[in-house]
């Protein structure tokens, strides 16, 4: 799937639909820390991962440029830190006219005026001022793999962010998840509307029935219940 259909299918979702489809797929659910937010509100990013380990420079995050295409979503592992920035403005213009369509930082970013002018799509873990003060040696696997909270991300991944924060999911796997995620919207939006229509959820759901039922069946889960009357409610 080339990044013009990603970015369409992922037009009329939102990452908590695709969270929703990998545990239909039975995939991980990779989220990003819920600290890992959008620099500014509402920006929505879907590419490939160009990955990249930060250790003080930014050459690192040059290097991953050069092995970039058009599409991606630069993602740079600065462990988390929170002493220092590893991307500011430059970095953000840079990736813009490289033509990526995004940035999630596993640290912290400097420059916000300027990042929201741009307008490229940030998330990261928040602003300081400075830059690195340290210069540490090169990892092995610089350009290759990075770290987001608990998940280590290549390019065999795609990158979805938006206003509930970051989710990797396996590109070979793209295709399964986008249309579980496209079936799970359409299920919500049509109970929401039964809902304004004044059928209850609990209505739709059979939530009497799955009560009578658990009294049969202590081990019946919710889940369980919601898959056999076709909900497509997560729990």
């Amino acid at each position: 799937m080339d990044h013009h259909e990603l970015r369409r299918r992922f037009g009329t979702l939102t990452t908590a639909h695709l969270a929703d489809a990998c545990i239909r797929a039975q995939l991980p659910v990779r989220c990003g820390p819920a600290r890992v937010q959008a620099v500014v509100p509402g920006t929505r990013m879907a590419g490939r991962a160009a990955p990249t380990r930060h250790v003080g420079s930014v050459d690192i995050i040059l290097e991953a440029f050069e092995r970039a295409a058009p599409g991606d979503v630069l993602v740079v592992d600065n462990g988390g830190r929170l002493d220092e920035a590893c991307v500011g403005d430059l970095v953000v213009q840079e990736a813009q006219s490289a033509g990526l369509v995004g940035i999630v930082v596993w640290g912290l970013h400097r420059d916000t005026a300027d990042i929201r002018a741009i307008g490229l799509p940030v998330f990261s873990l928040g602003a300081v001022p400075t830059g690195p003060l340290r210069l540490d040696a090169r990892l092995p696997d610089a350009v290759e793999s990075a770290t987001v909270g608990e998940w280590t991300v290549g390019t065999a991944d795609l990158v979805f962010g938006d206003d509930d924060g970051v989710l990797l999911v396996p590109a070979a796997r793209a295709e399964d998840v986008l249309t579980l995620g496209e079936t799970i919207r359409d299920t919500e939006r049509r109970q929401a509307d039964r809902i304004r229509a004044g059928v209850s959820l609990r209505r739709q759901v059979q939530f009497d029935t799955y009560l009578a039922r658990r009294e049969q069946t202590p081990s019946l889960t919710f889940r369980e219940h919601l898959r056999a009357v076709g909900g497509a409610i997560e729990v």
